[in-house]
């Protein structure tokens, strides 16, 4: 026999020290990167729902300058509802203090609010008409 006959444990694995380690690094990146994906996630549908809310108000802003265009009274306040949201506006219509013309020029704010978990969010929006009816006068 050569070598002696001593048989060596030719077997190679981990230390228990190096499983430990390991173990300690992944518990530490694991709840970080879960953090992160949480994260972009609710940024994600913060974005969607300021996405809808801008779609909203410039859609009954749109109707606002479409009634007071036309002489109408328009309501200013109101609600919607979308995707289990509660979206509030209210609107102001008020001669615009700029208007060196005799066309009658309103200026029309918009304010949407809406809640999103606890967090308050709003956002106006604002345009000019004019009563077009009173500007062929």
């Amino acid at each position: 026999m050569r070598g002696g006959g001593i048989k060596r444990n030719t077997y190679r694995g981990f230390t228990l020290i190096e499983v430990l380690v390991t173990l300690l690094l992944v518990g530490i990146v694991i709840p970080t990167i879960m953090h992160a994906i949480t994260s972009a996630a609710s940024a994600g549908i913060a974005a969607r729902h300021r996405n809808d809310a801008a779609a909203l108000a410039q859609s009954q802003l749109a109707c606002l300058v479409l009634a007071v265009s036309q002489g109408q009274t328009p309501a200013l306040a109101g609600d919607f509802n979308q995707d289990g949201f509660a979206y509030q506006w209210k609107a102001t219509v008020q001669a615009w203090n700029q208007d060196t013309t005799s066309l009658g020029i309103q200026d029309i704010d918009l304010t949407l609010n809406w809640l999103e978990g606890s967090h308050s969010n709003s956002m106006t929006l604002s345009s000019l008409a004019f009563n077009q009816q009173q500007g062929q006068q």
